[in-house]
């Protein structure tokens, strides 16, 4: 391929044009899923990245407050992430099938069942966010400075949920670009309010860490409605017609009986992050501040990598649904190969270029040292965390959610609370300990997961 149709190519996925993935160039097909969600959620980890720049510049406390309560917001985003594999997963099936209207009924009952459980979240989450702070081991003075940060976030966990859950919707129906300019515009209005809402502007007062959460809060739901525009005015290949909203049992059921398992397989491994963050808070909030700007790195350049998951999660629904399983298999192998390429290229960035890139977010000593530590132990492990999570996001692209869920059941709740306790606490390894018991978990997950795809019983998935 030359320059020229290289860049065609880079500019016909932005553009978001029309494509059949089922057949045709593998390597092409990937290529025009996997740009659009990889700015996606590179827009999403810049997003977190500058968050964490803003929210830094208050104090150890703030930034202390975003760490604990982004963990327990994980278990937002898991349950968000999970709803959103039953319509990507369907609706991928229904277009490989040629049945869009199938595809708007899937999305229309996923909406409905999301927002009935958000609004289920939201009430006692807010009443309570004191006490689960306190729960995550946060002291006084972190509750009295972020409180409201937690309540403002718990509160609005129904655009958070709804934003993933849509943009599944749009990955099922392979139009990615749609999915990468909701994020862009979401997180781009939030990049912009962040320092207006913390710091204010002339007479206008700040409010402090509570107004990140204010500004994440504004630009979610502006992107959901923008999503909710596109779904409505026709403007995609699913459009959710005024009966997409009437009760159906029958699809529901379908949607409840993969988007259960996939919020489950979720909702573990963000579960093991909180009890994680738990261990971490015991070491103070100097080691909590070090540990949530070294999680923040990583992101930055680990979500580009789910973005490629993504596109193989896609690609592997669309083709099962025109019975090319083996057309399938051959995407995901491709999209592993460029994924270990790339976070191999970026580990080594990480491990000698750790101190610098910690001290550009906080200027505490002590934080800074165990950012460092924890930056570098991730660095070794980077790879693989690509090794696991394509194959597993091919899992749930055939709609296979039980598979990934056994497998975060015994690799987080079984092996890496448990042995971050020990290396942590018993051994004295602190921070370190609770790092490498991660890096150790991810890659049982990846072998596993391997050898799990590699016997192919996900290509016999019926939806």
């Amino acid at each position: 391929m030359s320059a020229r149709q290289f860049w065609s190519l880079i500019k016909s996925a932005v553009r978001g044009d029309a494509h059949d993935f089922t057949s045709g160039s593998i390597r092409r097909a990937i290529v025009l899923l996997a740009v659009p969600m990889m700015l996606e959620m590179a827009m999403e980890s810049v997003f977190a990245l500058v968050d964490t720049f803003f929210v830094g510049r208050i104090g150890v406390e703030a930034l202390t407050t975003v760490g604990l309560t982004e963990v327990m917001m994980t278990l937002i985003y898991s349950i968000g992430v999970g709803l959103s594999l039953a319509p990507m997963a369907l609706i991928a099936r229904f277009v490989g099938e040629k049945k869009p209207d199938e595809a708007s009924r899937a999305a229309g009952q996923s909406i409905v069942i999301t927002l009935i459980l958000s609004l289920v979240v939201s009430v006692p989450a807010v009443y309570y966010a004191g006490d689960l702070l306190a729960l995550m081991g946060a002291g006084p003075a972190v509750i009295a400075e972020g409180i409201w940060y937690t309540r403002i976030l718990f509160a609005g966990n129904g655009v958070i949920m709804l934003l993933f859950l849509l943009n599944g919707v749009f990955r099922g129906a392979g139009e990615a670009a749609t999915a990468m300019r909701v994020l862009w515009i979401a997180n781009g209005i939030n990049v912009f309010l962040d320092p207006l809402f913390i710091f204010g502007l002339g007479p206008i007062p700040g409010f402090g860490v509570a107004g990140a959460a204010i500004a994440t809060t504004i630009g979610r739901a502006i992107g959901v409605g923008y999503q909710l525009y596109i779904l409505f005015s026709g403007r995609s290949v699913v459009r959710i017609k005024t009966g997409g909203w009437k009760i159906d049992p029958i699809m529901q059921l379908r949607v409840l009986r993969i988007a259960s398992n996939g919020a489950f397989q979720y909702i573990i491994g963000s579960a093991s992050w909180i009890f994680l963050a738990r261990i971490v808070a015991s070491f103070g909030a100097s080691a909590v501040a070090g540990y949530t700007v070294s999680i923040r790195l990583i992101l930055f350049t680990l979500l580009p990598a789910w973005g490629l998951s993504n596109a193989a999660a896609t690609f592997v629904g669309q083709n099962l649904g025109a019975k090319q399983p083996d057309r399938a298999e051959r995407g995901v192998w491709w999209t592993l190969g460029i994924t270990t390429v790339y976070l191999l290229l970026l580990s080594f960035g990480y491990y000698f270029f750790a101190g610098p890139l910690v001290q550009s977010f906080t200027q505490d000593p002590e934080a800074v040292g165990y950012g460092v530590d924890a930056l570098k132990i991730f660095a070794i492990g980077y790879v693989i965390f690509g090794l696991g999570l394509i194959p597993v996001q091919a899992f749930n692209g055939a709609g296979d959610t039980g598979t990934p869920t056994l497998l975060n059941f015994v690799c987080f709740w079984l092996l890496e609370i448990p042995l971050s306790y020990y290396l942590a606490v018993e051994l004295g390894f602190a921070v370190r300990g609770v790092i490498w018991s991660v890096v150790i978990a991810e890659l049982l997950l990846a072998v596993v997961a391997l050898w799990l795809f590699r016997r192919g019983k996900w290509k016999l998935k019926e939806i």
